[in-house]
């Protein structure tokens, strides 16, 4: 998982398993092969870690575990995604474990694109855990697209019988 970056410009984005991650990915995807870029697939856990793993044997295993279940997390949504990896596009994978806001604004340097997906989060969800996305916008030395999650089609209309059912039923009342 710890491989030598590309110099130069470069699409960093970020991944995890929502959904709005996989519209980010596809879209960085096609940005990469359009401007033939290098692409920095970057997956963050929140796992709880020790702030020295060095100094606690068992932190430095979980450690270890997190970011190789980092590179599976990437792997499942890149098939998901694509098929599995692009073989046209220069793809690279890092993963890290802490504050997924705090990895990706440090590891997107000047020049770099940083993409990242954003969902739909309920009240609750906003409370205790912050966007990573409204981090990145605030903080990042780049350029930040943020992609959003499409919203689900609209039910369909109600058509004949059905709709004319219902209009009695609202009459009544």
């Amino acid at each position: 998982m710890d491989q030598e970056l590309p110099c130069g410009a470069r699409l960093v984005v970020g991944v995890d398993e929502s959904p709005a991650s996989r519209w980010a990915l596809a879209w960085a995807i096609g940005v990469a092969r359009l401007h033939r870029m290098p692409l920095v697939a970057v997956h963050v856990s929140r796992a709880p870690v020790h702030p020295f793993p060095e100094a606690l044997p068992v932190q430095h295993a979980l450690r270890n575990g997190e970011e190789s279940r980092c590179a599976d997390v990437i792997g499942r949504v890149f098939d998901d995604v694509a098929g599995g990896v692009p073989g046209d596009v220069a793809t690279y994978m890092v993963g890290k474990v802490g504050d997924p806001g705090y990895h990706l604004v440090d590891l997107a340097r000047e020049g770099d694109l940083l993409v990242l997906g954003r969902g739909r989060r309920g009240p609750v969800a906003r409370l205790f855990l912050p966007s990573t996305s409204m981090y990145c916008a605030r903080h990042a030395r780049t350029t930040v697209v943020i992609v959003r999650q499409p919203s689900p089609p609209e039910e369909p209309e109600l058509s004949g019988e059905r709709a004319r059912r219902g209009t009695r039923f609202w009459r009544h009342l």
